[in-house]
């Protein structure tokens, strides 16, 4: 159903992306350019001016400004809510920006897979990179890889960011700590209204198009009633059985669930008759996102779905966009 989708999201490292294959001698000729040139301006300076970073996803990219605050200058490969994240291709301009920088955050688990190609292509021995995947220690066979959502994870990546920043510019290691502590501490309201809602409504049930926000749903002590099967089929761009589309159906022509959470980035006829079929039943709709919405930084996202799922399970109400 989604053009390009490989068999696998998470774990997934071919097929999704085969525009990057056909490019890659062209990004490794252009950015490996970048590279020696950037090198040199390091070599020649070391510790002085900002540290150049990229988050693959924005969400990173945000933390890593966060942390480094004014002593960094972040980009984000993928950063257009309004986008499908699954189709992304690399280009030339990626390569040239992932071959300038210093510090590099992706997600891993294939989510980003084409970070990897580009990283082999222009290899740069002053680069640090950061595999979410590999700081949680998750093995390859881990089935959801938004790893974002997962309520403990945002803090550890901070940490490792300002470990990394440190290192670069060790003079600015005490503003880098201070930097992700702070960050830390920010999360406390959305920590707050997890433990709320968890206490509120203990079990809530609730369906999905795909695991988006699995992570933060089970934190949040919901009850996800859609087929496992059903989720990882729409996730990886396989059409779903018949057997789970009609227990997906049941859940809203019976009733069975307060809410429904879609993808709001990465829709087709079957997920919008899902969507669709809700609304029939009464049943509020949630739009959730895989990248950072414009006008919000990670915390301020985070809470506004959290708050959002407790005003469809408490009062009925929708909140498709954000």
């Amino acid at each position: 159903m989604r053009a390009g989708a490989d068999s696998t999201k998470a774990g997934r490292g071919t097929g999704r992306r085969p525009v990057w294959i056909l490019l890659l001698a062209v990004l490794a000729a252009l950015a490996a350019t970048a590279v020696a040139a950037y090198s040199g301006r390091a070599a020649a300076a070391p510790n002085r001016g900002k540290i150049v970073a990229v988050g693959a996803e924005s969400q990173y990219a945000d933390v890593i400004s966060q942390v480094g605050g004014r002593y960094v200058d972040v980009g984000a490969v993928m950063s257009n809510p309004n986008t499908d994240p699954h189709s992304f291709e690399a280009s030339i301009a990626v390569a040239r920006e992932v071959g300038n920088a210093r510090l590099v955050v992706q997600n891993g688990l294939g989510y980003d897979g084409f970070m990897n190609t580009i990283e082999s292509a222009v290899p740069n021995g002053g680069r640090t990179v950061i595999d979410v995947q590999r700081l949680l220690g998750l093995p390859d066979s881990t089935s959801n890889p938004h790893l974002w959502y997962e309520q403990g994870a945002m803090p550890r990546v901070a940490d490792a960011i300002a470990a990394a920043l440190s290192a670069i510019q060790p003079s600015h290691a005490a503003y880098f700590r201070a930097s992700a502590a702070a960050f830390t501490a920010s999360l406390k309201p959305l920590d707050a209204a997890i433990a709320s809602f968890h206490a509120a409504y203990p079990g809530a049930r609730v369906a999905v198009t795909e695991p988006v926000a699995d992570y933060l749903l089970s934190a949040l002590g919901a009850g996800n009633l859609t087929p496992w099967t059903f989720q990882a089929d729409i996730m990886n761009g396989v059409d779903p059985s018949p057997q789970d589309v009609a227990a997906q159906r049941a859940l809203f022509t019976g009733h069975k669930v307060t809410a429904l959470l879609y993808n709001q980035q990465v829709t087709d006829a079957l997920t919008e008759s899902f969507v669709s079929l809700a609304e029939q039943n009464h049943i509020p709709v949630l739009g959730v996102y895989e990248t950072m919405p414009a006008g919000y930084d990670y915390q301020a996202w985070m809470l506004t779905e959290v708050q959002d799922l407790r005003k469809a399970v408490a009062d009925h109400v929708s909140t498709e966009h954000l």
